[in-house]
């Protein structure tokens, strides 16, 4: 018996219903063996009665026997399934460790193979079962592999915590030397605030003092009324009581006495034109403003200048590149001025150049860090200034937008300024600026325009987004009819 057990795979010891080592096996009368409890609860549940194995079908159900012969095979092959477990588990397994953990849950045996494909250990019987067309590597083969991935990975990892750590020092560098500017930025930061906000604390108890002193007159006022208005409200609740009380007077004769005694109605103001009128704080605030205004002017007019100088020290050389320019511009030999001509010129359209607006871009690109440059206006009624990036389309109808990729102001007609957002932005400036100053902190994101001459700032983008390289935009516009417009855009030097 046991060499004819010997001779079956293991396979062949599982019910085909529960995938299972069989238990308390029988036999169909077609040959086939299931567990007596699998068969009977099959047939249970079916409409028909017929073996799970070939469909052959019966009758009438089948009384079942138990097969002695296989229930005494199955019985060896689970003795000695449990005597190989028990063997591996004092050879190989650590009794300190999982035992659970290192058994097939189905089988109760020690896990041998990799399933590649589901990425999972198994036992040797799982892959004829329920892992039939999976691909397997032994347990060692996959440990191997997977070691050396691990060391692989261990390396990539410690050279990307090299690399972090280096930026970490990087980025504390950039701070400590963020810190000092934001130390010297505040220094001075202070002592011009300081300076504003006592002219201000000052003005605002002034004005605090002469709306507190209008009040103060009008509380006094409502006292006195209220004063007299309490006493008359005194005297009226005596005589009330007194009609009162005789008004309940039941004997006739009392009563008649009694009315003719009653004090006469003690004497009260009309009160009906009285009120108390609260004084007029209209324009009490605007006009404190201006005064406060005339008085910061100075002030404001050194922090806008101390602004300046500190732009202007980022200030770089810019010329007009030509290839860029629109075929009706001319620039002059150096570069540096720009205007429109009357006659277009002949120049190859070449990818770089403006087909269909009026513009010209500076030599230089800028992607990182500060610049600064100006510009002379003088003498002009229509420009563009600004900058743009690298990318922008130079062939077609131009949309001067941030979303387009320029950030400029312009002056579109003789006093009528605009920043060019989205929607443009009208700017009510104090004066026609005749230099304008350009700048750029392309980390912060941030485009300014200064009016030179009045150390003013006329209008800033903030919070910008740039991603590629940025050029300084030039447009001189045409020269209307009347040639107003002829002057050209001149970049000049920068004098701090």
């Amino acid at each position: 018996m046991s060499a004819a057990s010997c001779l079956l795979s293991e396979d062949q010891f599982l019910c085909s219903i529960c995938l299972d080592v069989f238990t308390d096996p029988v036999s169909t009368p077609c040959g086939h063996n299931f567990c007596k409890n699998c068969i009977s609860h099959h047939w249970d549940i079916s409409e028909r009665c017929q073996c799970p194995m070939c469909n052959k079908l019966f009758e009438t159900r089948p009384e079942l026997h138990i097969n002695t012969l296989f229930s005494e095979m199955v019985s060896q092959f689970r003795r000695k399934a449990q005597q190989k477990v028990s063997q591996k588990r004092h050879q190989l397994i650590d009794p300190e460790e999982n035992l659970e953990g290192r058994m097939c849950m189905k089988h109760n045996k020690p896990l041998e193979l990799f399933c590649k494909t589901d990425q999972t250990c198994v036992y040797v019987l799982c892959s004829v079962v329920d892992h039939k067309t999976h691909e397997f590597v032994p347990m060692r083969e996959e440990y191997e592999g997977k070691k050396a991935e691990l060391g692989k990975t261990e390396a990539e990892i410690q050279q990307m915590i090299q690399k972090r750590r280096l930026k970490i020092q990087e980025i504390k560098k950039s701070v400590k030397m963020s810190k000092d500017a934001a130390d010297r930025e505040k220094a001075e930061g202070v002592q011009v605030f300081t300076a504003l906000k006592e002219s201000v604390d000052r003005r605002l108890n002034e004005l605090i003092k002469e709306i507190e002193d209008k009040q103060e007159s009008t509380e006094k006022q409502a006292e006195g009324f209220i004063k007299d208005l309490e006493q008359e409200i005194s005297e009226l609740m005596k005589r009330s009581s007194e009609v009162e009380q005789l008004s309940h007077a039941k004997d006739h004769l009392h009563l008649l006495q009694s009315f003719s005694s009653l004090k006469a109605a003690p004497t009260t103001k009309d009160w009906t034109e009285v009120s108390i009128h609260p004084p007029s704080y209209e324009g009490t605030v605007v006009r404190a403003v201006d005064q406060l205004k005339a008085t910061l002017s100075k002030d404001m007019k050194k922090l806008f200048e101390a602004e300046l100088k500190r732009v202007q020290q980022y200030a770089v050389d810019v010329t007009l590149d030509p290839d860029t320019a629109h075929p009706y511009l001319i620039l002059s030999d150096d570069g540096k001025q720009v205007h429109c001509g009357e006659e277009e010129n002949d120049l190859p359209d070449n990818p770089e150049r403006f087909s269909l607006f009026l513009c010209v871009l500076g030599k230089q690109s800028f992607s990182s860090g500060r610049f600064y440059f100006e510009v002379q206006l003088t003498d002009k009624t229509k420009w563009f200034l600004g900058v743009c990036r690298e990318s922008v389309n130079r062939k077609e109808e131009i949309t001067l937008s941030p979303e387009k990729g320029y950030w400029t102001v312009a002056e579109l007609d003789k006093n009528i300024y605009v920043a060019l957002q989205d929607f443009p932005v009208r700017l009510l400036l104090q004066s026609d600026p005749e230099k304008v100053g350009v700048f750029v902190d392309y980390e912060e994101g941030l485009v300014s325009f200064h009016d030179v001459d009045d150390a003013a700032l006329i209008y800033s983008f903030t919070g910008c987004s740039f991603t590629e390289k940025l050029y300084p935009f030039f447009c001189p516009c045409d020269n209307d009819d009347s040639g107003v417009n002829s002057a050209p855009l001149i970049i000049c030097p920068v004098n701090q």
